[in-house]
């Protein structure tokens, strides 16, 4: 059943009550406010904001609407202007197909937790509607992979295309030092979004399996998507670079990887929730690994082509590189012959490490391949784009001609964990990119005044120390920055 909005918490007061856990310290607006809130709770460490969320997916949503809602504010407010230059398309183009294309395709429980975000910002006197939340949700898909294919059939030039996100990797067996999962991703992203991708999500829902993820405020999946849930599924992906393809009857991506990470026991399970309804958008090669056998995976995912390979014994890499010749020939113009392409060059530098440290990778070792701003072409030239901690901003090359020479661009972020760690339903997390010095606003846009649109988008981006993170974690943490646990 799909329901709608018929006040600020129509949907909550659907919802049972939660049990147990702290309560969230904002002021609420009424005391089903404060009943919708049980369990709920933020804290800041290290840039990152930790959001604990509970509950049916009504309250979820509303509890996630609220405790963010200045974040998501804040994030509405600079996406619209910022894809507007970017896309040619306003954001009203945005809202119409969040209604029009993607919200029929949305499962209902999906559709519950959306609204829910809708009510909690109500309650905080912030004005945004349904639309405008799911298009939020789909600013990954929508601009990089809607807007190129209807490019495509009216006879224009693209003006936007899939860009390069990411550097990652996992490995178990006689790779990796106690022969176990180990799995890392730093985030590649513009910095307008991706200085504000800092969330921390736990999210203990009544149906499917607590979750960990990082992502971004008013939206339901990690979008970058590095996550673990409680029955050991561990996830990462890197976007295929150069892709084309789209298809809008199908289902959106953002609501199928929140899916497959909730419900997944099994990589058989992410493969199949992954591939029902694919509109081919966000296309990934995804990095997955299942901490109940050992087993790891690279399930790479276009709109026609996909193929999953599997091993208890090896790793996988991923930079934005397509790796089937079959998908890479039919659905991108990705060029395998440039050495010095970021992807490639990437790519290059990933083999170079794995073999170097072979039966030695640990956390402590993914932590410096994530921050390595080596550029395997320029020995002592990176950080730029083409080293796995990315800084376009000081390249004069650049990535593409979405991201052109000295793009505000990069890593932002970056994740680790081993299988230890997973079982426990924690990982490391960094802001920024590790491999250099803060981003400083207006001194790029003074250094850089091409890019002087972007003013009051762009906000400084300081590079974090690393934290540890855990599913039920309070404020309040252990020796060496252990995570304690909430009271339940």
């Amino acid at each position: 059943m799909k329901l709608y909005l018929g006040g600020v918490l129509a949907l909550v007061l659907l919802t049972g009550g939660v049990s147990g856990g702290k309560t969230w310290a904002g002021s609420a607006d009424s005391k089903k406010g404060d009943d919708a809130l049980q369990g709920s709770y933020r804290f800041e460490r290290n840039g990152w904001i930790y959001v604990h969320l509970e509950g049916s997916p009504a309250r979820i949503g509303y509890q996630h609407g609220c405790l963010l809602s200045k974040e998501i504010a804040d994030l509405l407010r600079v996406v619209k202007p910022f894809y507007q230059h970017t896309t040619r398309r306003d954001w009203n183009f945005y809202r119409r197909a969040a209604q029009e294309i993607l919200w029929p395709e949305i499962d209902a429980e999906y559709q519950q937790e959306l609204d829910g975000i809708v009510a909690g910002l109500a309650a905080r006197g912030v004005q945004a509607d349904r639309w405008d939340i799911v298009a939020l949700n789909a600013i990954e898909e929508l601009p990089d992979y809607y807007v190129p294919w209807l490019d495509s059939r009216s006879g224009r030039k693209a003006t936007v295309g899939a860009a390069d996100h990411c550097s990652a990797f996992v490995a178990t067996g006689s790779f990796t030092k106690d022969h176990h999962i180990v799995i890392a991703h730093n985030n590649w992203s513009d910095y307008v979004t991706g200085a504000r991708w800092n969330i921390i999500f736990d999210i203990k829902p009544v149906s499917g399996y607590h979750i960990l993820m990082d992502g971004l405020p008013g939206v339901i999946v990690s979008d970058d998507d590095y996550g673990v849930n409680s029955n050991g599924i561990m996830i990462t992906e890197t976007t295929i670079g150069g892709f084309h393809g789209f298809d809008p009857n199908g289902s959106p991506e953002f609501f199928r990887a929140r899916k497959a990470l909730q419900y997944s026991s099994s990589i058989d399970d992410y493969v199949r929730i992954m591939l029902d309804g694919n509109n081919g958008g966000y296309a990934n090669d995804w990095l997955l690994g299942d901490n109940k056998t050992g087993e790891i995976a690279l399930f790479e995912l276009g709109l026609k082509n996909h193929m999953v390979r599997r091993t208890t014994n090896g790793y996988f890499i991923g930079s934005n590189f397509p790796v089937d010749p079959k998908l890479a020939r039919e659905e991108t113009d990705f060029n395998v012959n440039d050495p010095e392409a970021s992807a490639n060059a990437r790519r290059s530098r990933w083999e170079q490490l794995i073999a170097q440290n072979k039966g030695k990778i640990d956390v402590e070792l993914g932590k410096q391949f994530e921050s390595d701003g080596n550029d395997i072409f320029q020995p002592g030239k990176g950080p730029d784009e083409r080293s796995l901690c990315g800084c376009i901003e000081l390249s004069p090359r650049g990535v593409s001609s979405d991201w052109g020479k000295y793009f505000p661009a990069g890593t932002v972020q970056s994740k680790v964990m081993d299988s230890s760690m997973a079982s426990k339903m924690e990982f490391w997390a960094a802001l920024g990119h590790q491999c250099a010095s803060d981003f400083k606003a207006d001194q790029f846009l003074k250094a850089h005044p091409e890019y002087a649109w972007m003013r009051g988008l762009l906000k400084d981006m300081k590079t974090e120390p690393w934290a540890l993170f855990a599913s039920d974690m309070t404020e309040k943490s252990g020796p060496n920055n252990e995570p304690a646990r909430a009271a339940r």
